[in-house]
C-alpha cells in the first residue's frame, strides 16, 4: 500500500472519529436539556444494570456488550418512565455489528403476563422468541399488519380492543412489549432527541388505551 494511500486511510478514520464524538456530545446535550425541561433525572454514561432490571423484555436479550446511555427517567404526568438509548453487538471481529436503538418504559401499578405487540416483518423475529402462535383477530386489517403474541390470549384480547387497535394502525412504526408491571414501547432506531418528547407521550397514550378493568383485582406491584 502506498504512503499516501495510508495517509488518506488514517486521515479519513480520524475525521469520522472526530464527527463521531461531535455527534454523540450534541445528541447528549440535547437529551440533558430535554430532560430539565420535562423534569427527568439525566445519566449520560454507560448503564449495564437497566438490561438486567428488564432481562425480561425481549428486545433487551439480544445480543452481547449490552448497555443504556443517555437515561432519561421519573415522573412524568403521574407516571414512572424510563427512556434510554440502548446498544447491543453481534458477530465479533471482522464481522462486528454495533446496533443503537430508542426504548420507552412505563411502570404499571400492576403485574401481568407477557404480550409483544409489532409490525408483521419487523418484529416477527422478536415476537418467535416468546414461543406462542401469532393470534388473530376479527380485524383482518390488524392481523395482517401486526404480530401479537402471548400465552394469555384473553389478555391480548383485552389489550387489543378496537380503540388500541385503531390507535396501532395509525401508528405501526414501534413495538410495544408487557410483562410483569412494565409496559415498553421501542424502535428499530435510535430516534432524533425532538422525538423522544412525542413518543413519551404515545407511550402514555398506549398506556391510556388499555381498559381500566385490567388493573382490578391485580397484585400491585413496587418499582423494580
Amino acid at each position: 500500500m502506498q504512503p499516501l494511500m495510508i495517509v488518506g486511510f488514517v486521515v479519513l478514520f480520524i475525521v469520522v472519529l472526530v464527527v463521531g464524538i461531535l455527534a454523540a456530545h450534541k445528541r447528549r446535550e440535547a437529551m440533558r436539556t430535554l430532560a430539565a425541561r420535562l423534569g427527568l433525572r439525566f445519566v449520560p454514561g454507560k448503564d449495564r444494570h437497566l438490561a438486567k432490571r428488564y432481562r425480561f423484555l425481549n428486545k433487551l436479550r439480544r445480543g452481547s456488550n449490552r448497555y443504556a446511555y443517555n437515561i432519561l427517567s421519573g415522573r412524568y404526568r403521574d407516571s414512572e418512565v424510563t427512556v434510554f438509548d440502548y446498544h447491543y453487538q453481534t458477530g465479533s471481529g471482522k464481522d462486528t455489528h454495533h446496533y443503537n436503538f430508542s426504548f420507552f418504559i412505563l411502570h404499571l401499578p400492576a403485574a401481568f403476563p407477557e404480550l409483544v405487540i409489532g409490525p408483521e416483518g419487523i418484529f416477527s423475529k422478536i415476537a418467535q422468541a416468546v414461543g406462542y402462535d401469532d393470534i388473530d383477530f376479527e380485524s383482518h386489517e390488524f392481523s395482517s399488519k401486526f404480530c401479537v403474541r402471548s400465552a394469555n390470549k384473553k389478555f391480548a384480547y383485552d389489550v387489543c380492543n378496537s380503540r388500541m387497535i385503531e390507535y396501532l394502525l395509525a401508528n405501526r412504526n414501534f413495538s410495544i412489549e408487557i410483562e410483569d408491571s412494565v409496559l415498553a414501547i421501542s424502535f428499530n432506531r435510535q430516534l432524533k432527541p425532538e422525538l423522544i418528547e412525542p413518543n413519551i407521550e404515545r407511550l402514555m397514550t398506549v398506556r391510556s388505551l388499555m381498559p381500566d378493568y385490567l388493573f382490578s383485582g391485580r397484585q400491585v406491584c413496587g418499582s423494580l
